[in-house]
C-alpha cells in the first residue's frame, strides 16, 4: 500500500498461449478447426480410426465405473469426484474440473505383460475430452473430443515394449474449459503380473487433540501398504508414508471429517471408517480471527485522509494492521514508531490495541506498502526479521504480522523469517498477507510459493485487486479490473492453487481517493463473495464449486473508509459476517 495513495505498479498481461496437441490455454479451437483436424488426422497422438479388439477382452482397470469412488484413481490438483450423475451405466462417474494451471487430468497404472496389443476406450462428455496411455513402451497414445454433449466413446489402441509391466491410462480435459465427465474406462488385452495385492482397508483411525488450525491422525498399520492418503470432506489432502498424519490449515470452530485408505504399486484401498474432528475455538492466548473477517490498514501518516487514532477504527474491522513498519539498517530487521504529525502517545496507542482485543480483534504490524524496502534474502536477515518483530508483538501487544512486500520477496527466507517468528510466538499468531495481482498469478510466483509454505499457520492472503489493469482468471481469460468476474476469476486461482478457502480474501479500495484505480462500490465486492461462496450473484465467469469458507475482504483504508462516510465498511462489514 502506497503511504501516499497506494498506487502500486501497473502490470498488464495479455492472453498467453499454450503448446502440445490441444487448444492453446487462453483461446478455444473453434469448432470447425477442430473438425478439420480430426478429419485430416493432423494432430498429433490422435487416432481417427476404430482398433481391433485385443485377444484378451478382460477389463484390466480398476475400479472402471467410479462405483467406488476414486478408489485407484489419482486426479491432479484433487480436481477429480465422483458423481452420481450423469453416469452412462451403473451409479457412478467420473467429473474432474480444470482450474487454472490445472488440467484436471485423473490417471491409473495398470500391469501389463511386454510386447502385447491392449485397446483403451472410455467414454466421455464435456469439451475438449482427452484419453491416453503412456508408458507404453513404444509410442504414447491419446485420443480427443473437441465437444461431446451426450456420452460418447473414445479409443485408441496400442503395443507395449520389450520390458514394459505396467502402463498409466489416463483422461484430462483443458486449461480454462468447464469440468469433463467420464465411465466405463476399459483396457482390454493380456493381463499383467499383479505382483502383490492391494492393501487391505486401514482401520483404528483417531484423532488427537485438535489445536485451532490442526489435528494429529493415526492409524494401524496395514500390511503390504507403502503409503497412506488422507481424505479431508471427501478430498485429497496428503499422502504420508507411516501410518499417522498432521492435517494443518484448519479454521477455528470448525467441524472436519477425516478418512484414510492405504495404497501400494497395485493401487488403493477402500476408505476407511470415518472419523469427525471439531478444531479449537481460540487462536492461543489471542482473539480469534472469526470464521469471515474484515481486514482494514490504519495509517500511521497522514495523507489527506481521516486521521485516526486505534480506538476510532470502525467496530466491522476484524483485523487491524497498522501500516507501516520500517526497515532498519540492520538486514531483515524492522522497526515501528507512531508518527509525530498524529499527536498520538505510545501510551495511548499500546492501550487502544489492548481494548481493540479485549473485544476480540485482532492488530497486526504491517511491513513493506509501495515503498516498503525490507529485503530478507538469506539465513541472517530472516532471523532479524523475525527478532524484530517478535519484539514488536512484545513491546505493543501486536498479534502477529501482515506481509506487504510490493517489490518481490524470496520465498526461501520469508518462509523461514515466518516459520521462525511461529516458533517464538506460539499458536496465538496472526499472519496476513496483501500481494498485488501479479504476485499471484501462477503458484510458482514468491509470494504464492510462501502462502503456500506456511499453510499451516497463515490465516488469509488479501490480494490486491487494484492498482494493477487486466489479468489472468482462473480459466484463462483474461478480465479487466473493476468488475465482479475480475474479483471471482483470480480468486479462483487462489482458490484452486493450493489456499485453503479460510485463506482468500478479497482486497479493494475504501474509496476512489484510496487506489489510483480498482474502486469498485460495496455491493460489487459483496456480489464477487457470494458468487464464490454460494454461487449467486457472478458476472459471466462462475466457479466449477463454491467455497462457502472463505475468509472475507480487506480494505486500504480504515482512514480513507472514514473520509468516506464509513460507506465501505457499512457495506461490506455486516454482508462478510452474514456470509454461511
Amino acid at each position: 500500500m502506497d503511504r501516499a495513495r497506494h498506487i502500486g505498479r501497473i502490470f498488464r498481461r495479455g492472453a498467453g498461449g499454450g503448446s502440445g496437441s490441444g487448444p492453446v490455454r487462453t483461446r478455444r479451437l473453434g469448432g470447425a478447426l477442430a473438425a478439420a483436424l480430426l478429419a485430416a488426422g493432423g494432430l498429433a497422438g490422435l487416432d481417427t480410426g476404430t482398433p481391433a479388439l485385443a485377444s484378451d477382452g478382460a477389463n484390466l482397470v480398476r475400479n472402471p465405473g467410479f462405483e467406488s469412488g476414486l478408489s485407484h484413481w489419482t486426479c491432479s490438483g484433487d480436481s477429480g469426484s465422483a458423481v452420481a450423475s450423469p453416469a452412462r451405466s451403473g451409479t457412478g462417474a467420473l467429473k474432474a474440473t480444470p482450474a487454472g494451471a490445472d488440467n484436471a487430468r485423473c490417471a491409473q497404472t495398470v500391469s501389463v505383460l511386454p510386447n502385447s496389443s491392449y485397446t483403451l476406450s472410455a467414454w466421455v462428455r464435456g469439451a475438449y475430452v482427452y484419453l491416453g496411455a503412456s508408458g507404453t513402451g513404444t509410442t504414447d497414445v491419446s485420443t480427443w473430443t473437441p465437444s461431446a454433449n451426450d456420452w460418447q466413446q473414445l479409443t485408441a489402441s496400442f503395443t507395449t515394449g520389450p520390458s514394459t509391466t505396467s502402463v498409466t491410462v489416463h483422461t484430462h480435459g483443458w486449461y480454462g474449459q468447464a469440468a469433463y465427465y467420464a465411465d466405463d474406462v476399459t483396457l482390454s488385452g493380456p493381463g499383467g503380473d499383479p505382483g502383490e495385492p492391494v492393501p487391505g482397508t486401514p482401520n483404528g483411525l483417531r484423532a488427537g487433540t485438535a489445536t485451532a488450525t490442526s489435528v494429529g491422525l493415526s492409524w494401524n498399520p496395514v500390511t503390504g501398504a507403502t503409503g497412506y492418503t488422507v481424505y479431508q470432506d471427501g478430498t485429497k489432502t496428503q499422502s504420508v508414508a507411516g501410518a499417522s498424519a498432521t492435517v494443518t490449515g484448519l479454521t477455528p470452530a470448525t467441524s472436519y471429517r477425516f478418512r484414510v485408505t492405504a495404497t501400494n504399486a497395485a493401487g488403493e484401498s477402500p476408505p476407511s471408517a470415518e472419523v469427525a474432528v471439531t478444531t479449537a475455538a481460540g487462536n492461543g492466548d489471542g482473539p480469534a480471527v472469526p470464521k469471515h473477517a474484515v481486514t482494514g490498514y490504519w495509517q500511521n501518516f497522514d495523507n489527506g485522509a481521516t486521521v485516526q487514532k486505534i480506538s476510532d477504527v470502525q467496530s466491522q474491522y476484524d483485523i487491524i494492521a497498522v501500516a507501516f513498519a520500517d526497515a532498519t539498517p540492520t538486514p531483515g530487521a524492522v522497526a515501528f514508531a507512531l508518527d509525530p504529525a498524529l499527536k498520538y502517545s505510545e501510551a495511548q496507542f499500546k492501550a487502544d490495541i489492548a481494548a481493540k482485543q479485549a473485544a476480540g480483534k485482532s492488530v497486526v504490524i504491517s511491513v513493506g506498502g509501495e515503498r516498503g524496502t525490507v529485503t530478507v534474502n538469506d539465513a541472517a536477515s530472516a532471523e532479524n526479521f523475525a527478532n524484530s518483530l517478535y519484539a514488536l508483538m512484545q513491546k505493543y501487544g501486536f498479534n502477529g504480522v501482515d506481509i506487504d512486500l510490493e517489490n518481490g520477496l524470496n520465498p526461501t527466507y520469508m518462509t523461514q523469517a515466518l516459520r521462525s517468528l511461529s516458533a517464538k510466538a506460539g499458536s496465538k499468531l496472526v499472519i496476513t498477507m496483501a500481494p498485488q495481482t501479479i504476485d499471484m498469478q501462477s503458484t510458482s510466483a514468491g509470494y504464492f510459493k510462501t502462502a503456500l509454505n506456511i499453510k499451516d499457520i497463515l490465516t488469509v492472503v488479501n490480494m490486491q485487486y487494484y492498482n494493477s489493469g487486466s489479468m489472468n482468471g482462473c480459466d484463462g481469460k483474461v478480465y479487466s479490473q473493476g468488475s465482479v468476474d475480475f474479483l471471482t476469476a483470480l480468486a479462483c486461482i487462489q482458490l484452486e492453487g493450493g489456499l485453503a478457502p479460510s485463506q482468500v480474501g478479497l482486497g479493494l479500495p475504501a474509496s476512489p481517493r484510496g487506489a489510483g484505480s480498482g474502486y469498485v462500490a460495496p455491493s460489487v465486492v459483496n456480489n464477487a463473495l457470494d458468487c464464490l461462496a454460494k454461487g449467486t450473484g457472478c458476472g459471466s465467469f462462475k466457479p466449477a464449486r463454491t467455497y462457502p469458507g472463505i475468509r472475507g475482504a480487506m480494505t486500504w483504508s480504515t482512514n480513507w473508509d472514514a473520509s468516506a462516510g464509513n460507506a465501505w465498511s457499512n457495506g461490506v462489514g455486516p454482508h462478510v459476517h452474514g456470509l454461511p
